[in-house]
């Protein structure tokens, strides 16, 4: 199969979804025009350490997993578990790398054991704890066995955070997420290399948002003296999450507000998920052979996973735009 990665927003979300689902079915791929919009185009380090494991579990042939290449052939074997240490050597995303080998993952004989080195709070991905409680709390409801556990966080721009995953095999199964009645927030406020107060500015700033508009609250506070300096917060609430990453000259109160608005903006809309949970459920209810789910946009990421994952499987997504201004999507 031919896959243009250029097809939509062209960003690592098709190499990922095209590489796992080739894992899965057995069916080779060949992707070309890789992040071709992008600043930097082709495969950057995590897309080359994700091709590179998932190759592994499935004693693929895999040409094309340079740095920079915008041309990836990958033809897999079967699926098999085992015990894996992987570095991505910058500070790039472990909860993007973990979301191409999840899929193919629940399909080996055994289970998959990880240790993976990089960034857990890093800007255009998901946080480990989105990662950890949004994600996997949604897909669990799929019957997907996943336990991710969080050693060191690692911000941009030196990284050297880690995470521990054990990815069991399991059977995904139809599940419906069609409204969201949760009412806590819950949420976790972290700093490393930075005074105590960073963080719980952070957590105090979020706060003071969400019980205003009526939400009860529940946020810890992590406070670390990891080598890699930052600071963040996640917050979640059923299938929703909302993110606040800190950076140089961004105040505490700015970061808790901008995770609070996040999952506000989903929480109010009154959809089953969030618009960046949305894309990530796809593959998952094509495997299962049917769902669905209600969110407040369909996103260029959602779009293109619809793309490729119907490319691979014989199924048909249907987009239905509701009364409410939700769309769902169902199979």
């Amino acid at each position: 199969m031919l896959l243009d990665g250029s097809y939509g927003e062209g960003g690592g979300q098709i190499l990922r979804t095209s590489v796992a689902l080739s894992a899965v079915t057995g069916e080779p791929v060949e992707i070309i025009n890789i992040r071709k919009a992008r600043p930097k185009p082709g495969l950057a380090a995590q897309h080359v350490k994700a091709m590179e494991i998932v190759g592994k579990i499935c004693d693929a042939e895999v040409e094309g997993c340079l740095l920079h290449s915008t041309r990836l052939s990958f033809k897999p074997g079967k699926i098999k578990g085992g015990v894996y240490s992987i570095d991505i050597g910058t500070a790039g995303s472990i909860p993007l790398l973990l979301q191409c080998l999840m899929p193919a993952a629940m399909y080996a004989f055994s289970p998959l054991e990880l240790v993976v080195s990089g960034g857990t709070d890093v800007a255009w991905s998901p946080s480990i704890d989105y990662l950890r409680f949004v994600t996997l709390g949604a897909l669990s409801l799929f019957g997907y066995k996943c336990d991710v556990r969080l050693i060191r966080r690692g911000y941009y721009p030196r990284g050297g955070g880690c995470v521990g995953a054990v990815i069991s095999p399991s059977s995904p199964k139809k599940m419906d997420l069609n409204e969201n009645t949760c009412d806590l927030v819950k949420g976790i406020s972290h700093s490393s290399g930075l005074p105590p107060h960073v963080a719980q500015r952070q957590a105090a700033s979020a706060e003071k948002i969400l019980r205003q508009e009526g939400y009860a609250t529940e946020i810890s506070l992590e406070i670390n003296e990891h080598p890699s300096a930052g600071s963040g917060i996640t917050l979640w609430c059923g299938a929703a999450g909302g993110i606040g990453l800190g950076k140089p000259g961004l105040r505490a109160e700015k970061v808790g507000q901008d995770a609070a608005y996040s999952i506000l903006s989903e929480l109010k809309s009154g959809a089953g998920v969030d618009i960046f949970l949305a894309d990530q459920l796809i593959p998952y209810m094509a495997l299962a052979g049917g769902g669905s789910f209600t969110t407040r946009m369909i996103t260029p990421h959602t779009k293109a996973n619809i793309w490729v994952t119907e490319k691979f499987l014989d199924v048909k997504f249907n987009i239905e735009e509701l009364e409410n201004g939700l769309s769902r999507v169902y199979l």
